[in-house]
């Protein structure tokens, strides 16, 4: 008799401890997410791990709502709205366990790549455009012009008069990247996906 309602306990008790069996990481990537009307919006990645997400958001939704996003170096997510907070929401990751797994070593690499300060190594070639200059978006949409110092696939050192707050999103030329770095006569930047040689001519 003490035993039948121990089962069901046991397993209304799973989902939590499921949930929680991923270690989040701290990151900070950018990306789009949207909604079920299919509005979309802007986001930022804070925490995440494969099984769930922590997303600043300029608006939260709701509860229970399934959301859609799309994450710079991470790729398509899906899940629901898991909780509701002050400038976005958390959500769950649905996944199966081979995505999972791919999911874990592109967080770890993300992580690393922050802790190492990854995105000012010299790992990629730098080069000068043969164009060196270029248009600056900043958030509140303001243009102004710079000056590309060099260039490589994964980002560039410009010239600006302005020093955007680091993790700022730009638009330099018709890539998306965000300030990493401050100097004295600018900024360094990442952007959002890799690029080539013929992308980066035909994009700034």
């Amino acid at each position: 008799m003490n035993q039948e309602p121990e089962t069901p306990k046991r397993e209304r008790r799973l989902p939590k401890p499921e949930r929680r069996r991923f270690q989040r990481v701290r990151i900070n990537v950018l990306g789009r997410f949207m909604l079920p009307n299919r509005s979309e919006y802007p986001c930022q990645v804070v925490d995440m791990s494969p099984g769930g997400a922590a997303l600043m958001t300029p608006v939260s939704g709701e509860i229970g709502q399934r959301i859609v996003a799309y994450l710079d170096h991470v790729g398509r997510i899906e899940g629901e709205i898991t909780r509701v907070f002050e400038g976005g929401f958390a959500m769950s990751v649905n996944a199966t366990a081979r995505k999972r797994d791919k999911l874990a070593a592109q967080l770890t690499w993300l992580a690393n790549r922050n802790v190492l300060n990854l995105p000012e190594d010299r790992r990629h070639e730098r080069m000068t455009p043969r164009v060196p200059f270029s248009n600056v978006v900043l958030p509140d949409g303001r243009e102004m012009r710079c000056r590309i110092i060099d260039v490589s696939m994964s980002g560039a050192a410009i010239a600006l008069d302005v020093r955007p707050a680091l993790g700022t999103a730009i638009t330099l030329g018709r890539m998306r990247a965000r300030v990493v770095r401050h100097f004295d006569e600018g900024v360094a930047v990442e952007f959002a996906m890799m690029q080539t040689e013929d992308m980066i001519q035909n994009n700034l």
